[in-house]
């Protein structure tokens, strides 16, 4: 005889594996988180030399790792070291690397002030290359002891010079008006070791690890790109 419940347990079969599946797919859908939202960038209060003008707002921090490099060249009658470039990885919170930081040639459309070619403190985006050229200019910096560690280097206000999309149109930094270093610890230069000519051309790559904050125009702002030179 042919078994009349074989349909009859195909369809219920059916029926539970449909019921599983949503069920599956309610539970699912439940548990995804909420879309995250990006974490307002709070500065920390710093001297009032390196404050950013009024007008511009900090939209990206990066946890810098990396050193500040010297070279051991002459100065004026004796000899001292000289920082020839930073090396240093900037890293957001969750320890995704985003940006790269050195010295390199400005690139970018050159503002009347700049001269082509001039060596500057640069940040290139990890992920579309969009990059910044920024100077210090005379008075932004800052080694006042009720914020700067004991054995850190400077705090510094860098004014944005020069700015460039990455090949494919990536702009994450193009917009960048102003960078903060702030929260600094170790890279000074060496106390020992630059004295004699014998020294010359010797190099020290000393550890330091600070916060970079970056800024653009807040929106609806007229204000301008950089400070005023004096």
């Amino acid at each position: 005889m042919k078994n009349r419940n074989a349909p009859e347990n195909q369809i219920t079969r059916r029926i539970l594996l449909i019921a599983c599946a949503a069920a599956l797919a309610v539970a699912f859908t439940v548990s995804l988180p909420e879309p995250a939202q990006a974490d307002p960038v709070t500065p920390p209060p710093v001297p009032a030399n390196i404050e950013v003008e009024a007008g511009n707002r900090a939209f990206l921090v990066g946890h810098a790792v990396g050193t500040q490099n010297y070279i051991c060249l002459p100065s004026g009658s004796g000899f001292a070291w000289i920082l020839f470039t930073p090396q240093a990885t900037l890293f957001r919170d969750n320890q995704r690397q985003v940006i790269t930081h050195y010295f390199s040639p400005n690139l970018s459309p050159i503002p009347p002030e700049e001269i082509a070619g001039t060596i500057r403190a640069t940040w290139q985006d990890s992920r579309d290359t969009s990059t910044v050229w920024g100077q210090v200019k005379p008075g932004d910096s800052s080694t006042d002891s009720e914020y700067v560690a004991p054995g850190a280097i400077a705090w510094l206000l860098v004014t944005v010079v020069g700015a460039q999309d990455g090949p494919t149109g990536g702009h994450t930094l193009t917009e960048t008006t102003f960078i903060q270093r702030l929260n600094t610890s170790g890279g000074l230069a060496p106390s020992t070791g630059c004295a004699s000519s014998t020294d010359v051309g010797r190099e020290e790559f000393v550890p330091y690890t600070a916060d970079y904050f970056f800024y653009k125009k807040a929106a609806g702002s007229q204000a301008h790109d950089g400070h005023d030179d004096d």
